[in-house]
């Protein structure tokens, strides 16, 4: 039976509290995917933060399946014997045919169970499955795709689990099998195939022929009704992996997807609109700092503080108090992930602080892993510096507290001249020699592999951004994830990020985006573009995005001039913050983070669910479509604080100052009253939920 509408993202409260009338005892839920105890992207975010929730929900019918990667099972998953009789019948039974089938709790929050398929061991059926997949579907894998061979393994695997899982059940189970992204898919499209009693949900995270045809430099969102699909895809070799994402939206009973960009995206691409959209959530509890965010702030800032000390040696010529952190971070898409165009705007945000004597200085991080082949020698040098300073003052201050200490024991006033010797004097003038350098700090942290060719670089060198003294916008490339044991950067990436002021995301392909996501729950201002998730997510859910520190750049409607620009506006009107302002606006942006919690967008992923168990068992579970109700939900209202008329607006007066902007904002700002708005627009959200319905209604049928 076709659902009659699509739930959408738009009203958080337009689903109902299911757990009221729908009775999950005797429904099992397995969640599949490549990235379970395996982190590759993403999706393992999704699936680890969301595990907790899912299994409060499912309780001991919870099962997450995912592929046995020996490395990562030794640190992350506590091997056991399966708990349920019927699952251990069936590891048992497949692994007497030739598997090897793990059973064990993923140590994460939650304590999942896991179920983890060794695909290597049976990679001597590849072929035989490959016939099979043209038989059946008429898709041909080619052999030197290792990815999508995995794809095959993984997926006759899994459908082999489900299906002897069903076989060993004394009475039909109601079984929820939850498939994430193309890798997982083929296990679908068998289930539906072999008609195995499997309630089946498929979840498309990014499309495949989106991120490449994005990559390319192609009008992507313009064009999205006239490409030829299957000549697009074989132009990229990536045919074979189209047809099996096509297959598995169109086979599952219910297909979702992350946000409504992506959900126009997967109806022209994948030729099927999405049943719901299921907005990916963070566990907040984890970022919670208990009302000490500020602090963490500082105290991270003060770390990366001390890193720019030791990178810039011999060119500190500005002044850390007044130097603004901004970040680029994620996978190196040059042009997907928006860095060309956040490089072309701070080229243009150095010549606006520089034609306006601005003493603020931006540097700029660019945190995404390329090929490498050891640290940059510079760059250890300069941090080797700066320890070996610390240490000199170190050794002058203990000489020094020494002869005040005996001074003032004789009751005697230190003669301040005689307090420093001549020996003093030299150590400290060979410190300073030691800091004297002859060429301009680098911009990578480390040597490249590819540095001629490499797209940031390039466009470095384009702009003319080398560090020089005369610059306010300094860039460092970080081709390498963050590290706590880094001997460069020692910083976790959650520690590096309470330490910036503005997270910079102007994605072009962007289905969802949790860098900005983790950025606004740890209270840091972030900008995003309309054509990420999470950027359209805020617009439909924030009056004023902007004063709770969430820049939405328009990248769908302006061209690319027109959005470097726009980026290039933010940034400087950002740098023209007080200190004060910035407090106040990280204030806002980690309020925002219920909004984000799994305890909200978890509800569309049970309501995915409850959909496919009435499509699959419509015996057993009800479905009663009803009209959408006029209701939309709610959206945080502009603060108090902020004035009504736009901020650009005020400074074109001559007679107005900056000092007056921070008086007014000090005399309006009352933390305490907004945060209580706040949560009483959050509180009013939940209570409404029974009242506001824009979806459907399902029940447990007495059959």
């Amino acid at each position: 039976m076709p659902l009659a509408r699509s739930l959408s993202v738009t009203s958080l409260s337009g689903l109902e509290d299911w757990d009221e009338e729908f009775d999950l005892e005797n429904a099992v839920l397995f969640e599949i995917a490549w990235e379970v105890a395996n982190k590759v992207g993403g999706i393992y975010t999704v699936i680890q933060t969301k595990a907790r929730l899912t299994a409060e929900e499912w309780g001991e019918n919870y099962f997450l399946v995912g592929p046995y990667v020996e490395s990562n099972v030794r640190t992350q998953v506590e091997l056991i014997e399966p708990t349920n009789p019927e699952l251990k019948r069936t590891i048992d039974k497949m692994n007497s045919s030739g598997c090897k089938v793990y059973f064990g709790r993923w140590l994460i929050e939650g304590s999942p169970y896991v179920v983890l398929i060794d695909v290597a061991f049976t990679a001597w059926s590849l072929d035989r499955w490959k016939s099979e997949l043209w038989d059946l579907c008429d898709i041909g894998v080619p052999w030197f795709d290792r990815e999508a061979n995995d794809a095959v393994l993984f997926g006759f695997l899994t459908a082999w689990l489900l299906g002897e899982y069903a076989a060993q059940s004394e009475e039909p189970p109601h079984v929820v099998a939850h498939f994430h992204e193309w890798l997982a898919g083929l296990g679908l499209v068998l289930c539906r195939h072999r008609q195995l009693p499997v309630a089946t949900i498929f979840t498309t995270h990014a499309t495949l022929l989106g991120r490449y045809l994005c990559a390319g430099n192609v009008d992507f969102y313009n064009n999205l009704a006239e490409f030829n699909l299957d000549k697009e895809a074989g132009d990229r070799q990536i045919y074979h992996r189209y047809c099996l994402e096509r297959a598995a939206a169109h086979c599952a009973h219910v297909f979702t997807t992350v946000s409504q960009i992506t959900a126009i995206e997967a109806e022209h691409l994948l030729k099927r609109k999405p049943d719901i959209v299921t907005p990916n959530g963070l566990n907040v509890k984890k970022f919670s700092a208990v009302h000490e965010f500020q602090n963490l702030h500082a105290q991270s800032k003060n770390r990366i503080q001390e890193f720019i000390r030791g990178h810039f040696y011999g060119h500190l010529d500005f002044n850390l108090d007044k130097c603004l952190f901004l970040f680029i971070a994620g996978r190196y898409e040059f042009s997907n992930k928006g860095a060309d165009i956040f490089l072309e705007a701070l080229a243009r945000l150095n010549y606006l602080l520089r034609v306006n004597h601005s003493d603020v200085t931006v540097i700029a991080f660019f945190i995404m892993p390329a090929r490498t082949n050891n640290f940059n020698v510079e760059t250890l040098k300069g941090q080797a510096v700066r320890k070996q300073l610390w240490d000199t003052a170190h050794t002058v201050k203990e000489r020094f507290g020494k002869k005040l200490y005996e001074s003032l024991l004789v009751g005697q006033l230190p003669d301040v001249s005689k307090m420093l010797d001549k020996e003093d004097f030299t150590i400290m003038k060979r410190a300073i020699f030691a800091t004297q350098r002859q060429c301009q700090p680098p911009i990578c942290t480390h040597n490249m592999l590819e540095d001629s060719s490499d797209p940031i670089l390039n466009c470095v060198r384009r702009i003319g951004l080398f560090n020089s003294s005369a610059d306010r916008v300094k860039i460092i490339f970080h081709p390498e994830f963050l590290s706590s044991t880094s001997p460069l950067l020692p910083m976790d990436y959650e520690e590096f990020v309470r330490g910036c002021h503005l997270g910079v995301f102007p994605s072009y392909y962007e289905p969802w985006g949790y860098t900005p996501a983790e950025c606004t729950v740890m209270g840091i201002p972030s900008v995003s573009t309309n054509l990420s998730g999470f950027g359209c997510f805020m617009e439909e859910h924030i009056a004023d995005p902007s004063a709770y520190g969430i820049y939405i750049l328009d990248r769908r409607f302006r061209g690319v001039d027109e959005s470097c620009n726009q980026l290039t506006s933010y940034l400087f009107q950002f740098c023209k913050q007080s200190r004060r302002q910035r407090i106040i606006q990280r204030n806002r942006t980690e309020r925002l983070s219920d909004l984000l919690d799994w305890r909200y967008l978890g509800r569309y992923y049970t309501a995915a669910r409850h959909m496919a168990l009435a499509k699959a068992f419509p015996d057993t579970y009800i479905y009663e479509p009803q009209e959408p109700t006029s209701t939309t939900g709610f959206r945080y209202p502009r603060p108090a604080s902020v004035p009504p008329s736009p901020a650009l607006s005020r400074h074109s007066s001559p007679h107005h100052s900056e000092a007056e902007d921070n008086d007014d904002e000090d005399e309006r700002y009352d933390e305490d009253l907004e945060a209580e708005k706040d949560r009483v627009n959050i509180r009013q959200a939940k209570m409404g939920e029974r009242q506001k319905r824009n979806g459907c209604k399902m029940s447990l049928s007495t059959s």
